[in-house]
């Protein structure tokens, strides 16, 4: 049998009523809320339960929301004794990958993960951008026209025929023309407030290379599968790689081929929702690939061991 891979979703993935089941049934999970609430002083179980969704969206609160869920579900499947044989994470969920894998504490990834939220959000509200899907083209085809589109970028390499573009609004949306017109079978523009992974958010990483700078990473265990650079990092080299994940694509398929090419044929997506178990099947059907976000959900995950 093969490697089970525990991964982790990113932005995005955000949905009212996210983690109140699991937290209701375990209070290994509710625990977590509780921790978080304290630590940062506002009610993050609360926005999380009952919303509002406006608020929830918000990058500031939705980045925060996400980690918490993602830990409280991690932490019922440690309770089980599942912990995986190599974790990794979507952009975000690189920070829930790492408090996993032990590399860092709850209570610092959290910290770390609001002033992310803030950055970013402060940055896309002082200098707008967009981002896009585009569908059924491939990569290489995307890439170039980004470059003749003016400031515009591929930033999420997310499986055969998707692939996010972010930049300028006004480069997007000739990206996404050119795209339909060289053949994409659509182009979706996204309901995000930036130019999140694109060299616009070049403010934001300075702001998180001082606060990463003053963290103490350990080493991961399991191993932690970077979607940024695909390769295997070590306790020395995290601060890094967060802060290049700003203005950096995320190269999924990519991490989950390398996953696949190293053994890995079970992946928990640990956290809301069910977007990288979509992806990851795209990229290779003969895996097996479930979310682990409700009880309903974490039964399913545990018999499937």
């Amino acid at each position: 049998m093969g490697k089970l891979a525990l991964v982790f979703p990113g932005q995005g993935s955000q949905s009212v009523g996210m983690g109140r089941e699991l937290a209701e049934r375990y209070e290994a999970a509710a625990a977590v809320y509780e921790k978080a609430n304290a630590i940062l002083d506002w009610d993050v179980a609360g926005l999380c339960f009952k919303g509002p969704a406006d608020r929830l969206s918000r990058t500031e609160y939705a980045q925060v929301a996400l980690y918490v869920n993602s830990i409280a579900a991690m932490a019922v499947l440690a309770e089980k004794g599942v912990r995986g044989e190599v974790v990794s994470g979507h952009s975000l969920g690189e920070y829930s990958a790492l408090a996993a894998a032990g590399a860092l504490g709850f209570e610092d990834g959290l910290k770390l993960v609001s002033l992310r939220g803030e950055a970013m959000g402060r940055l896309a509200g002082e200098r707008p951008g967009s981002m896009a899907a585009i569908l059924g083209l491939e990569d290489g085809e995307v890439e170039r026209i980004c470059a003749e589109s003016g400031e515009v970028w591929p930033v999420n390499y997310n499986c055969p025929g998707q692939l996010v573009v972010s930049g300028e609004t006004e480069a997007v949306h000739r990206a996404m023309a050119r795209s339909t017109d060289a053949g994409a079978k659509r182009a979706v523009m996204l309901e995000v407030s930036g130019s999140f992974h694109s060299p616009l958010m070049r403010n934001a990483s300075g702001e998180m290379r001082e606060h990463l700078a003053e963290v103490a990473f350990s080493e991961p265990e399991p191993p932690f599968l970077s979607s940024i650079t695909c390769e295997y990092e070590a306790a020395d080299g995290l601060a890094g790689v967060l802060v290049e994940q700003i203005t950096s694509p995320v190269r999924w398929r990519q991490a989950v081929e390398r996953l696949i090419a190293d053994g890995a044929s079970r992946f928990f997506e640990v956290g809301n929702g069910k977007t990288l178990c979509g992806l990851i099947k795209r990229i290779n059907r003969g895996v097996d690939a479930v979310n682990v976000s409700d009880p309903g959900s974490l039964d399913t995950a545990m018999a499937s061991l």
